[in-house]
């Protein structure tokens, strides 16, 4: 019971949610100033503590700023209140020490540099003018230096770096901002740069703003930079220098794949790319991600070289999110040097991001001419996060990362303690209890020790910041999956059990329904479109259409199955994938075809006796293998460099002629005992047709993807009329194509179904765990 407003009272708040490292409590501390408020505030390892006592008005009017109003990087997920006697104290409201060492805070993720320290790294009046790591409370890193909680100076890897009297004083106050900043630091106190020149490049070591006035140099001088970020290193070189850039792909073995890019400020943005409002308030955010925008075909006198993405239409770029690259960039008054730079993942293909300076030298051997990097230890690998933003101002998160983890998921239904390990390619643990999951950091390919040993990291990291104790470790089900024997190692550490292992199309329909908070009550039309999953009847799945809630799935539709010549190695040869789609659907392999002509005659005789005699042939009814049969047979791409390469060619050929004509190719429908086929041959004569009247490359590819469209319309209407469901989910990695997922959900919308697409959570495998996490947790309740 409320006290009497005549008189004082006291009330006890526990605040959960993202609410340490943002400047909570010096803003509770002002607040109760304010209001003329005693008490106290206190961080927890389960939230923050405040016990407030004075009027009842005064305190009502200081809960309600409290909810409403908080720190701008705060998240407050909720807030318990106690009545408590009031002690009639006069003592000033007061800051107090952490207390306790066990519960459950929700850690920050890293964050932009903000305004206010980007006007003092500027200022040569002010002490951090030109620090190259200076933050506050409302910005800076936090995930990756977070080695423990609660989130404290010395649960972070600053706690080797020593405040000075300066730094300390501002760190004490409350009325300061960086009252308990943990990653506080000036040039006297905190960490250092360090240039290191490779072996036998001829450069000099160099120090502090010395070595950032090197590292500018060699950029502007077409050299390859490595640099330490806040989650691990980049390698840098000047994305209009075309010799740099061939130099990195031809170092790193990039082949064909796209690099991002990172620009000094918006305005040179937006002299590369064609912005829309969205795409604006997503590269300015305090995430900072990669934002994938449309290259400007008329750059205003910037012209990125064409080598930094061959082939496409798009670019990714990021803007600066760190001092170091503020000053990189340049402040007024510097030497004029690169305003874009290519800004991509330190590491060699296929490897994760290399975060240890001891390390760094030997991965990063022969790649750079010279490393910019600093003492401060990264505690986790956080790679950049790639988003796209679609026509309607909504995002795609493809890959959620820094700037994103660890901030929680709330889940519809709460679930015990458990750890999902996700897949084998874009990996990303994922950790949950209760009404919360955490998708881990990108860590990228399993397919290598160093991948696997990055995963065990990330995922002890993510437990010890989280306090989760799994009783469950979920995985795929994928007998031959590095995920799936890390997996049985860690449930055995764990639980000293067996894990729950989840079919693969299942987890990407679940990883959707959770994220969109539903409760799986009533099933939805789940769409899963991928490269690979493997399917219930050991084949390789990939065009699936499936009844699914978390209890289980049924495979309604799929598309209709072909050989895949040698498995996973014809991801590399979308021209024998072409030939054995061909050969499924009972066509010749004329000469005159794209596919054909790729391939030699030796290719071409032992790839058909393979196809006859079924000699390592795994069947598929993959849609990611049907988008590289048709960029294939289109004459877009017959051999892969990267993954997922000729399909991000043929949907740059789709957007030139997406507007031709509205045509779509068909394709056939099979219904008879078990699952409705999705036939492609009627597509594939028409295609024929086509090319062979000379109907260009770009026609084609349109052609197609507004008719794989069409059929997922009809797959889904023919759902409804046999069920009754209402709701369809688009999920898998094939729905990164942002050109297919907008015609589907145009269509399926047209056709009166409620459409759910990803949004925070990546639609491709790095979503992948979350899916796993909530079937395997819906599985074990039900035992």
């Amino acid at each position: 019971m409320t006290a009497p407003a005549t008189g004082p009272v006291r009330r006890r708040l526990t605040v959960r949610g993202t609410v340490q490292g943002v400047g909570f409590r010096p803003y509770v501390h002002r607040l109760a100033a304010d209001l003329a408020l005693a008490g106290f505030v206190s961080n927890t390892a389960s939230g923050v503590l405040i016990e407030v006592e004075g009027p009842a008005d005064g305190v009502a009017r200081f809960c309600d700023r409290l909810t409403r109003r908080p720190p701008p990087l705060a998240a407050v997920t909720g807030v318990g209140a106690e009545e408590l006697p009031a002690t009639g104290g006069t003592a000033p409201f007061a800051i107090r020490p952490t207390e306790g060492s066990t519960g459950r805070t929700h850690l920050p993720p890293d964050t932009a540099t903000c305004p206010d320290c980007l006007r003092e790294l500027a200022d040569p009046a002010d002490r951090r003018h030109r620090h190259p790591f200076i933050t506050c409370t409302h910005c800076g890193p936090r995930f990756t230096i977070a080695t423990a909680m609660p989130y404290d100076r010395p649960a972070t890897t600053m706690a080797g770096f020593p405040l000075c009297p300066a730094c300390a004083r501002e760190y004490a106050d409350p009325g300061d901002r960086r009252f308990h900043a943990q990653p506080v630091a000036c040039p006297d106190c905190g960490p250092r740069l360090r240039l290191e020149p490779a072996e036998g490049s001829g450069l000099r070591p160099a120090r502090d703003a010395e070595a950032l006035t090197a590292a500018r140099a060699l950029l502007a001088a077409g050299r390859v930079v490595a640099v330490k970020g806040v989650g691990g290193y980049h390698l840098a070189c000047d994305a209009t220098d075309a010799r740099a850039v061939a130099t990195l792909r031809a170092r790193k073995e990039r082949g064909g794949k796209a690099f991002a890019v990172m620009c000094a400020d918006l305005a040179t943005a937006e002299r590369i790319a064609d912005l829309t409002e969205g795409e604006r308030t997503a590269l300015t955010g305090p995430a900072r991600p990669i934002v994938l925008l449309r290259r400007r075909t008329r750059p205003d006198g910037l012209r990125v070289c064409a080598e930094v993405c061959p082939g496409s239409p798009h670019i990714g770029v990021l803007l600066p999110y760190t001092p170091v690259h503020t000053l990189l960039f340049g402040l007024p008054g510097d030497p004029p040097g690169p305003r874009v730079l290519v800004m991509t993942s330190g590491n060699r293909s296929g490897e994760p991001i290399v975060t240890d300076d001891a390390e760094a030298p030997t991965r990063l051997a022969g790649l750079a001419d010279a490393w910019l990097a600093h003492d401060r230890p990264i505690a986790v690998p956080c790679d950049d996060s790639l988003l796209r933003v679609r026509p309607d101002g909504t995002g795609q998160t493809l890959r959620r990362s820094r700037g994103h983890v660890p901030r929680p998921l709330r889940l519809p239904l709460p679930v015990r303690p458990a750890l999902a390990v996700g897949g084998d390619l874009k990996n990303a643990p994922c950790v949950g209890e209760g009404e919360h999951a955490w998708l881990g950091p990108h860590i990228g390919d399993l397919g290598d020790l160093a991948g696997l040993e990055a995963a065990g990291r990330a995922e002890r990291h993510l437990l010890r910041l989280t306090a989760v104790t799994p009783r469950l470790v979920a995985a795929d089900r994928h007998p031959g999956y590095h995920s799936a024997r890390l997996a049985r190692r860690r449930a055995a550490e764990l639980t000293g059990g067996e894990p729950v292992f989840v079919q693969h199309h299942h987890a990407h329909i679940a990883s959707a329904m959770a994220e969109h908070g539903l409760d799986g009550a009533r099933p939805v039309i789940g769409v899963a479109f991928d490269g690979t999953g493997y399917g219930d009847d050991g084949t390789v799945w990939g065009g699936e259409v499936l009844l699914a809630d978390y209890a289980g799935h049924r495979r309604f539709a799929h598309l209709a199955p072909a050989p895949l010549p040698g498995g996973d190695a014809a991801v590399a040869n979308p021209c024998r994938v072409a030939l054995a789609r061909l050969w499924a659907a009972g066509l010749d392999w004329a000469p005159d075809l794209p596919s054909v002509a790729a391939c030699p005659p030796e290719e071409l005789r032992l790839l058909r006796r393979q196809l006859e005699r079924g000699l390592a042939c795994v069947p598929t009814s993959s849609m990611g293998r049907l988008f590289d049969a048709v960029s294939s047979l289109a004459g877009v791409c017959h051999r892969a460099g990267y993954e997922a390469q000729a399909a991000l060619e043929l949907e740059a050929a789709a957007t030139e002629a997406r507007d031709a004509d509205g045509a779509a190719y068909p394709f056939g429908f099979t219904d008879g005992v078990g699952p409705l086929r999705c036939d492609p041959a009627p597509m594939l004569r028409a295609l024929l047709a086509d090319r062979r009247r000379g109907t260009p490359a770009p026609v084609l590819a349109a052609r197609f993807h507004r008719g794989v469209a069409r059929a997922v319309a009809e797959i889904c209407r023919r759902a409804r009329a046999a069920t009754g469901l209402t709701t369809v989910v688009l999920s898998g990695g094939v729905f990164a194509n942002g050109l297919l997922e907008e015609e589907c959900a145009a269509l399926l919308a047209a056709d009166g179904l409620a459409v759910l697409r990803h949004g925070e959570v990546p639609p491709n495998d790095g979503g992948l765990a979350l899916g796993q996490l909530v079937v395997a947790a819906h599985e074990r309740r039900r035992e």
